[in-house]
Parts: structure tokens; C-alpha cells; sequence
């Protein structure tokens, strides 16, 4: 029975005989050739992804950078939005059925105490994009459920605003 070591000592003894037979030209070509595979085995496991790391690196924080200050402002938006005060409970229905009356036929606005629910039917993104920012600065509602599809040139689908509230007496 022949094990993995007497394999490699067969090999070993093989590669010494050879060794041994080639002219000492012949060895040092097969020296230089080794250590030239060597060298590009170096650079191309452990040099050439650590260059590439060094170049997409500035790239990809700048990237990074643009998001997070896109998060900033929307961060300062949002404040901005939760220190105005709320809109009483009439102007905040006026102000999103103007917005909804602006969206034709095609858009149906349900409002029961604290909730409005906007569905709609082939409305394009913009209009759409228009009317949710009307909701959010003149009526203080915000998006709490959304089922949107997109169809054709608009969408189809419904939207569930909570409406803030002023206390009585404002």
C-alpha cells in the first residue's frame, strides 16, 4: 500500500534526479524562471487588489459623502417639519381636498377623523410627487400606508395619510 509520503518522497527522488542531470545553465534558468513566477503570483494575489483598493477608494467616499449629506438635509427637513405647528383639523381637510381637487377625476380623497386616504388612478409621478408634498407642508399629513403600481404613463394605488392635529383652543 503506498501512502501520500512515499508519493512524495518517489517525486522528491525524481526532481533530484533531474536536478542533478541538467547543466548548471539549466538550473539557473529554472531558478530565475521560479522566482519570476513568484514575483507575479505576489503582485497579482497581493499587490494588484490592494492598488485597485487604493484607486476606487476616493471614488466611493466621495459617494458617501453625497449621501450622507443627502441624509443631512433630509435629517433638517424633517426637523424643520416636526417644529411647525400643526394645522387644526378643518384647514388640514381643506388643504388636502384643494391638493386632491387638483388631481381631477382620476383621484378620490376619504377623510375619517385623524386619517386620509387618497386613491387614484392613472396619475402621472410628478402630479403625484406635487400632491404629497402639498399634504405634507400645508396639511401636516404624513404617508403611513402606500400601495402604489406603476401602469402605462401613471400610477394606480392608494395612499393613508394621519393627519396631525392642533389642540382645541388655538
Amino acid at each position: 500500500m503506498t501512502t501520500s509520503r512515499d508519493t512524495l518522497a518517489q517525486w522528491r527522488q525524481q526532481f533530484d534526479e533531474r536536478w542533478s542531470a541538467m547543466a548548471p545553465r539549466e538550473r539557473l534558468m529554472v531558478r530565475l524562471m521560479a522566482w519570476s513566477l513568484l514575483i507575479v503570483l505576489v503582485v497579482m494575489l497581493g499587490l494588484r487588489p490592494a492598488w485597485r483598493s487604493l484607486t476606487e477608494t476616493p471614488a466611493q467616499l466621495q459617494a458617501v459623502e453625497v449621501q450622507l449629506e443627502q441624509m443631512r438635509r433630509w435629517a433638517q427637513e424633517s426637523q424643520q417639519l416636526r417644529q411647525r405647528p400643526p394645522v387644526p383639523p378643518i384647514q388640514a381637510e381643506a388643504a388636502l381636498r384643494a391638493a386632491s381637487a387638483r388631481l381631477g377625476a382620476s383621484a378620490r380623497l376619504n377623510i375619517q377623523a385623524d386619517r386620509a386616504t387618497l386613491s387614484f388612478s392613472g396619475v402621472s409621478g410628478g402630479v403625484l410627487a406635487d400632491w404629497l408634498q402639498e399634504a405634507r407642508s400645508a396639511a401636516r399629513a404624513r404617508v403611513v400606508e402606500a400601495d402604489v403600481q406603476a401602469v402605462g404613463n401613471g400610477f394606480n394605488g392608494s395612499f393613508v395619510l394621519a393627519l396631525s392635529s392642533a389642540p382645541t383652543g388655538q
